[in-house]
């Protein structure tokens, strides 16, 4: 069969993106009820949001950001990150996960992934620990939980703080316990491709009360008018900011689309699985491509499925299977480029070839389309388009 880069019959008529919200009438409605209220924002819709994501993830306090870097720069603030202070992070991620450590001056350091579940390496987390380091970001990558029992053993041993980056799994298990209430605080995005949505948002949870009072501090200009927390009180209307804080604060508006999709949360983290296991099930034995493992310890909430081409293998590079794919109407992505690559990183002193399991993987993937409203149709579209390019390319 001809492919559609080469003038002929594309899988699809139209294309189908890698990821995309799912709404509903009973989340617009959620919305308007909230616009016809007397709060679009700081209002009660947000604790009760905040309180909804806590109770799902079993952590006792859930604090909401406008979006999921906003929260993580606001762990970052708590856990006393400040100038000079070490962070280890992987460069396989979005930039927010170093970026939020920049922002309070603290100094990121990459350690490499591992080959199979291309989560950050709990040995070379433990080779780049300095006197510096102050703090440890793991990354749950594409809805799989890092190695969090063997993270903490060695935050512990050294006095570190553990912020788990699980903007990708939202619904995860780890060792038969939920995502959210592991580390010492777990960010959670709500940006329209995540597994629930409130336009864009994001969260942290925590166990620690002072984790908590420190993040809402953050989150209002480092404001508060708690009577208890005044230096001095002139009256009802009296306020004081402690911190140099930011306005990081979601609405009620986001907060009751967020509080609506949660109702769906386990359906679609049923849906996304269900998409998986047929993926699994058309790719796991063809030669060339490594489909993606699954820790033994890890129930993946998958926000991603990404495939390897070998490189070799195929007739094609990586960026010719893509565009092939592409042209079939497949809307592939590739998650992600090491955030070390990155110019401003570069001018930063970072230095190409300091990760080379990251980098080798960069190389080979391809992330393919996932999310709960595809319909039978669209997956087989998927799995049709793959085979194609991968036969004509072989």
């Amino acid at each position: 069969m001809k492919l559609a880069i080469e003038g002929g019959n594309p899988v699809r008529k139209s294309l189908l993106p890698y990821g995309q919200q799912w709404i509903d009438g009973a989340d617009i409605s959620a919305v308007i009820t909230t616009l016809e209220s007397n709060y679009i924002t700081q209002g009660p819709i947000i604790a009760e949001f905040e309180q909804a994501v806590a109770n799902y993830v079993g952590a006792k306090y859930a604090v909401a950001f406008c979006n999921g870097t906003a929260a993580l720069h606001a762990a970052c603030f708590a856990a006393d990150i400040t100038a000079g202070d070490e962070v280890i992070t992987s460069p396989i991620t979005f930039l927010a996960s170093s970026n939020s450590v920049l922002y309070q001056g603290g100094i990121p350091v990459f350690a490499d992934i591992k080959s199979d579940t291309y989560n950050i390496d709990p040995n070379e987390i433990r080779a780049k620990i300095t006197p510096h380091t102050k703090a440890i970001i793991a990354v749950d990558f594409s809805g799989q939980p890092a190695e969090m029992d063997e993270i903490i053993r060695i935050a512990e041993d050294h006095g570190l703080v553990v912020i788990e980056d699980a903007a990708h799994s939202l619904g995860a298990d780890y060792d038969g316990c939920k995502v959210g209430a592991l580390a010492n605080m777990t960010m959670f995005s709500f940006h329209p491709v995540k597994h629930i949505t409130s336009g864009e948002g994001g969260i942290i949870t925590t166990n620690s009360k002072d984790y908590f009072d420190k993040l809402q501090l953050f989150r209002s200009h480092g404001m508060t008018k708690d009577p208890s927390k005044l230096l001095q009180n002139d009256g009802p209307w009296y306020y004081e900011m402690q911190e140099l804080g930011y306005n990081y604060r979601i609405t009620d508006i986001q907060a009751a689309l967020g509080l609506s999709q949660m109702r769906k949360l386990t359906s679609f983290v049923e849906r996304r699985r269900e998409i998986v296991a047929t993926y699994q099930n058309a790719f796991e034995h063809v030669e060339g491509i490594i489909t993606p493992f699954q820790h033994y310890k890890s129930n993946s909430s998958w926000h991603l499925y990404i495939l390897r081409f070998v490189n070799g293998y195929l007739k094609k590079s990586r960026k010719e299977v893509f565009e092939a794919l592409k042209a079939e109407n497949i809307g592939v992505n590739v998650h992600y480029i090491p955030v070390y690559n990155q110019p401003y990183y570069q001018k930063l002193g970072y230095q190409i070839g300091q990760c080379t399991q990251a980098e080798k993987y960069y190389e080979e993937a391809i992330t393919l389309p996932l999310f709960p409203k595809m319909a039978d149709q669209d997956i087989q579209d998927v799995i049709s388009a793959v085979l194609k390019v991968y036969q004509a390319y072989k």
